[in-house]
């Protein structure tokens, strides 16, 4: 056991961030602490790792447990370039590299049987099994596999951070994080500016990481693909529950429904306890009976009422008229954005023809132009080439993911009252509170709301629209999860046309019927959900891969003793391959080092130019025979 809670609490002053926590952490634990904002999840992680101090309760750490806590800022150095950052996660076992080079140069001018070659081949005995144990030799091989899955493959490692986006910066703090190793990994929202490949790299990671993980996230998604424990955080308190997002769903909805039960009929007991206690506590004939109820409601444990964070919005997008059959046909449509020099083309002879009702996802890389394509088509942004043809009857409804449409200046009832103003107060105020912008809040300025409470002003207005034809893009950001739950019920429900952006895998699984993928040069589409793509981005893998050689097959006869002396046969020239890969790694090593020296300390050469160029092209060649090398030693020992 990693860490252990019992009836953990803490408190800020005189406000109670949570109390009673009591859990586990596992060697092997997946879990995902799921919350509102201001729950107390960043607390509890704090707490976990010994970063915040706990008033009441016990909790017991693993000693010298080795715990990493990726936050959402990034940490790092940003004067240094990706590949000093990411080898700094291995300072010890490089030191000992350097170490032996050293050692390895000393021993080279004593007498082998000195009493200082003696010491000195002690000493690097010591840091060469430490650098074996710690996989030394596949330093490299650790950094290019991370660095790649988290998209960094056609990044020039000498880039300097301080050069890096902010999304980089992020990736690269992942990815450093993950070289580390730590047992107990913390990720707080490590899916934010990850694209799919990414993603599906870091949740095959994450199943064969040999530490415990816990994940704070709001990608349900992901959360479904990674974690087998879900720890819940409401009213400061702690609920743990076994399974992933989509199971917690069903248990947590049980648990209400149980709870609400119990609450009812204790409630009714309660009355009825009550009226019997107020008709016979005078009666002289029944005043010991109620003097019974008396103690039994006084030693009853009450249930709390059942209570949520707050109301749930309401949504429901219905339209008027249908349109005909065939609402939208695009053509061989290519697409430009900027002027001048700064001009960026996006992609060419993408063609969708959608139907009345179908539900269609737009995905693609980042930058491809998905938002793009959108704009296109409400005719704000002029297309290069194709055709765009929307069908009679067709009243298209939109929603930005940035709530461009929106104006900062007027206050929240008045960005709806300007686009209705016939809708008496009422009406304007009722369609606010189905998205709980109530009260006081109808009268703040729009460019004040937080993200979350412009996309509910925006789903407002698209349900007083009543448009038959949603366009969409990233509707769940900002949103919470169950905020995020309810948009995902509306959109099923939808009887109207769907085509929206989104990069919430779970949305892409629970919505669309027909998934499209913009390329810079075609489209590609998918006549399912999210799940659906993936089956067929698995097959096209399979397909793109080499077919195996294929083998004799033994006589029935001999199948077994056949299978069994061929498997030995391979392990052990395995095995020695293994072995003389790893003499190959210290014997290249060892040169490498001699060259090395030598052109630090060139003496007579430093003005044979000719010679130093041979030189450092054997240093180069030699490097890329070890490089090879460490990746045959590292696949044949996966086998």
């Amino acid at each position: 056991m990693l860490v252990s809670l019992r009836d953990v609490g803490v408190s800020f002053g005189s406000t109670v961030i949570f109390e009673g926590v009591t859990a586990e952490v596992q060697e092997n634990s997946r879990i995902g602490l799921i919350g509102a904002n201001g729950a107390g999840k960043s607390t509890l992680l704090n707490t976990i790792c010994g970063a915040q101090e706990y008033e009441t309760g016990e909790l017991d750490r693993k000693s010298g447990l080795n715990a990493g806590y990726l936050r959402q800022n990034s940490g790092l150095s940003t004067g240094n370039t990706i590949e000093e950052e990411m080898r700094s996660v291995f300072a010890p076992v490089l030191h000992a590299r350097d170490e032996m080079d050293r050692l390895h140069l000393e021993m080279s001018g004593c007498r082998p049987d000195s009493e200082e070659y003696r010491r000195l081949s002690q000493e690097y005995d010591r840091n060469q099994a430490y650098f074996e144990g710690n996989d030394g030799y596949l330093v490299d091989v650790k950094i290019k596999t991370v660095l790649n899955g988290m998209g960094f493959e056609d990044k020039d490692l000498r880039t300097e951070i301080s050069t890096l986006s902010g999304g980089e910066k992020t990736r690269l703090a992942l990815a450093k994080l993950l070289l580390s190793e730590p047992e107990l990994l913390i990720l707080d929202e490590p899916t934010n500016h990850l694209d799919f490949k990414t993603l599906i790299w870091l949740e095959d990671h994450l199943e064969h990481y040999k530490g415990a993980v816990i994940v704070v996230s709001h990608d349900r998604y992901f959360l479904d693909k990674t974690v087998r424990e879900i720890w819940e955080m409401e009213f400061g308190h702690l609920r743990v529950f076994p399974g992933n997002y989509t199971k917690y769903k069903g248990l947590k909805a049980e648990l209400m429904a149980r709870w609400e039960k119990e609450y009812e009929a204790q409630q009714e007991e309660i009355a009825d306890l009550e009226d019997y206690i107020a008709k016979n506590i005078v009666r002289a004939t029944t005043s010991k009976m109620a003097k019974s109820r008396i103690k039994k409601l006084e030693a009853m444990e009450i249930i709390e009422r059942p209570r949520e964070y707050s109301k749930k919005m309401f949504l429901k997008f219905d339209f008027d008229r249908d349109p005909v059959k065939d609402v939208l046909l695009v053509d061989g449509l290519s697409l430009s954005v900027g002027e001048g020099l700064e001009r960026k083309h996006l992609f060419d002879n993408l063609s969708v023809h959608i139907q009345r009702g179908e539900k269609v996802a737009v995905i693609g890389a980042n930058g491809i132009g998905k938002s793009s394509f959108l704009h296109a088509l409400r005719g704000e942004l002029k297309q290069d080439r194709g055709k765009i043809r929307w069908g009679q009857e067709v009243k298209a409804s939109y929603f930005d993911q940035e709530n461009r449409q929106l104006h900062p200046a007027l206050t929240v009832i008045e960005e709806l009252w300007s686009r209705w103003p016939r809708k008496n107060e009422t009406e304007i105020r009722t369609m606010l509170g189905r998205v709980l912008l109530q009260g006081e809040d109808v009268y703040k300025k729009v460019g004040v709301l937080s993200g979350g409470e412009r996309a509910k002003l925006a789903f407002a207005i698209l349900m007083m629209e009543r448009g038959n034809f949603l366009m969409l893009d990233e509707p769940t950001n900002h949103l919470d999860l169950q905020s995020k739950e309810i948009l995902e019920d509306a959109l099923r429900d939808y009887k109207g046309t769907l085509l929206f952006v989104s990069h919430d895998r779970y949305l892409l699984k629970a919505v669309p019927n027909r998934i499209i993928e913009i390329f810079d040069d075609h489209v590609e589409v998918f006549n399912g959900n999210y799940d659906y793509y993936l089956e067929k981005q698995r097959e096209k893998a399979a397909a793109a891969a080499p077919a195996p050689k294929a083998e004799k097959q033994p006589s029935a006869g001999s199948t077994a003793y056949y299978r069994t002396k061929q498997q030995k046969a391979e392990d052990a020239r395995r095995r020695a391959r293994i072995r003389e890969l790893e003499k190959l790694v210290e014997q290249l090593d060892g040169e490498i080092a001699e060259i090395e020296e030598t052109l630090q300390n060139p003496g007579d050469l430093a003005s044979d130019y000719q010679k130093m160029e041979e030189l450092c092209t054997m240093l180069e060649e030699k490097k890329n025979q070890q490089s090879e090398a460490m990746d045959e030693w590292m696949e044949l020992s996966e086998e």
